[in-house]
């Protein structure tokens, strides 16, 4: 039996990990929970490479998370046959995808995350438990979180813990369900915070689609058609009414016009990838399907290590919104994680089979789905990519009139006196269960406040991911790689200062002196507060 740890992170997505990387670093007892056999969560069991900022090489994210993306490309500098001009690249990206300067496979980011943790576990601060996901939890009459129970998936043996600080990096919040602490699913409406996108009245089940992404490659000649999937029929004649044509298809809305906008498919450019530049600012990189999200690029390494490039399938083809994953009850997100698993499964078949060449021919049988690299029997990633979360009540809340550009202007958005970390992305909303299509606007560099941490009510209770007081708009923004492992680091940091001082997190955030004292900790440990005057983007 694990002994009782001062602090419980529930989920090790990259929040979580970060978040038990700063509690350790600060020398506190942790144990680490997750769902699956991979910490990393996004980066790893979901597999989607970052979505960052065009400035992410010089600034703007913690120093710790600098440290991650550096290991990853030395980790591919060390063991990969790549050509002398790529290891000569400071800023190498490993799979040359558009969608990130940073494309690689889950595996890489899986071995990095592990080696960070490592000296951690032996050191005895730290325990890792996979395949254990929450059950229940006892909130007290003190405004507590007094105990959680996981259960170990495989043999369904469960563990109580009794931490002092519990933190919620869990993929949808379901920690906020369990211990009863105040939160919001879906849209709010508009009468709360004014927000000109959201709705006239509140919709909870109005959720962005989910995604359950997987990896291919190619092999001319070569025959790897997959059974016909047995909701095929379905999706094959599926069109939304917000859509220019059946969903199975290479045409799509563009996320930002709503134009419908023909996508390519060329399996293994001839481009050089060092040609290649990733800059989602200036190109959204996301008209040429096979080089979107690629996370290995064959003619990166020597000639003959690889046959074929591999890419990432996270497409408009394969998002699904039918039902919502939170909040409709266990069966309907059953129902709604097993239809996205047939999606993707067709949108394979239908790229097999029937999508147009440009020869003038239908299909690539030679697409093989690689279950090598998502670590799974079938091919598909590990756990779905979830996009929105539940969220916590918060002492501060982000609202569209702080991070729209067309509200605040391109160098406006709020300035936040409590301040612990920066981000930036566009609010790009994916097609809903509410049957909305792309809400895809510009947002200005933001900051992170405490207060949107803090829950109203609950003492002991801090989320570290997609859960803070964000709005259903703001998540948008808020949901992408950097600003997820800023947002758990400061919980864990904050969870562990809170343990060393004997203070709580609202007095913290509340009091100016005693935020001081937590912001200098922040400063030292590399958590970047406050954006430079950025322009040009």
């Amino acid at each position: 039996m694990t002994s009782q740890p001062e602090i419980l992170v529930v989920g090790a997505g990259l929040g979580g990990v970060a978040a038990a990387l700063a509690a350790c670093r600060a020398g506190r007892t942790v144990v680490l929970t997750e769902e699956t056999d991979w910490i990393g969560g996004q980066l790893t069991s979901q597999a989607v490479p970052p979505d960052e900022h065009p400035w992410v090489e010089e600034f703007g994210t913690t120093a710790s998370y600098r440290r991650m993306r550096e290991a990853v490309r030395d980790y591919y500098r060390q063991w990969y046959p790549m050509r002398s001009e790529a290891l000569a690249l400071r800023n190498l990206n490993p799979g040359a995808g558009r969608v990130s300067k940073l494309c690689h496979e889950p595996r890489v980011a899986l071995a990095v995350l592990e080696a960070m943790i490592a000296p951690y576990r032996s050191a005895g601060l730290l325990t890792l438990l996979t395949e254990h996901r929450p059950v229940a939890a006892e909130a007290g009459d003190d405004d507590t979180v007094r105990s959680v129970t996981v259960a170990d998936i495989r043999s369904g043996d469960r563990r109580t813990f009794r931490p002092r600080y519990v933190v919620d990096a869990t993929e949808t919040g379901e920690l906020l369900e369990l211990a009863g602490v105040e939160h919001v699913t879906g849209a709010e409406a508009r009468s709360e915070f004014g927000e000109p996108h959201a709705p006239e009245e509140a919709q909870p089940l109005n959720q962005q689609g989910i995604t359950v992404c997987f990896a291919l490659s190619h092999h001319e000649g070569e025959d790897h058609t997959i059974e016909r999937p047995a909701d095929y029929d379905f999706w094959r004649s599926y069109r939304p009414e917000f859509w220019p044509g059946p969903l199975l298809g290479f045409l799509a809305p563009d996320p930002r016009s709503l134009q419908a906008v023909p996508r390519t498919f060329v399996p293994n450019p001839e481009l050089d990838p060092l040609d290649v530049d990733a800059d989602q600012s200036a190109d959204a990189g996301d008209k040429e399907l096979f080089g979107f999200r690629r996370i290995l690029a064959r003619k990166l390494h020597r000639p003959g290590a690889f046959d074929s490039d591999i890419t990432l399938v996270n497409w408009p083809l394969n998002d699904y919104w039918l039902k919502p994953l939170i909040g409709g009850g266990e069966q309907t997100s059953a129902e709604a994680l097993a239809e996205a698993r047939q999606l993707s499964l067709s949108v394979l078949y239908w790229l097999q089979t029937e999508a147009p060449r440009a020869d003038g021919g239908r299909g690539f049988p030679g697409l093989r789905l690689r279950p090598d690299v998502t670590g799974t029997p079938d091919g598909l990633a590990k756990a779905p990519y979830v996009r929105e979360s539940r969220r916590i009540k918060a002492v501060t809340t982000v609202t569209e009139h702080d991070v729209s550009i067309d509200l605040v202007g391109p160098y406006g958005g709020t300035r936040y006196r409590d301040s612990v970390g920066v981000g930036n992305y566009r609010i790009d909303l994916h097609p809903s269960t509410g049957g909305d299509n792309y809400v895809d606007i510009g947002s200005v560099p933001f900051e992170i406040p405490l207060g949107a941490l803090v829950p109203r009510r609950v003492r002991n209770l801090l989320p570290a991911g997609k859960n803070i007081g964000t709005t259903h708009i703001t998540n948008g923004c808020y949901r992408l790689h950097p600003v997820e492992w800023n947002i758990g680091e400061v919980a864990g940091a904050l969870a562990a200062h809170c343990v060393a001082e004997d203070v709580e997190p609202r007095q913290v955030q509340a009091e100016d002196k005693r935020f001081e004292v937590f912001a200098a900790l922040l400063d030292r440990d590399g958590v970047q507060r406050h954006w430079p005057d950025v322009r040009g983007y």
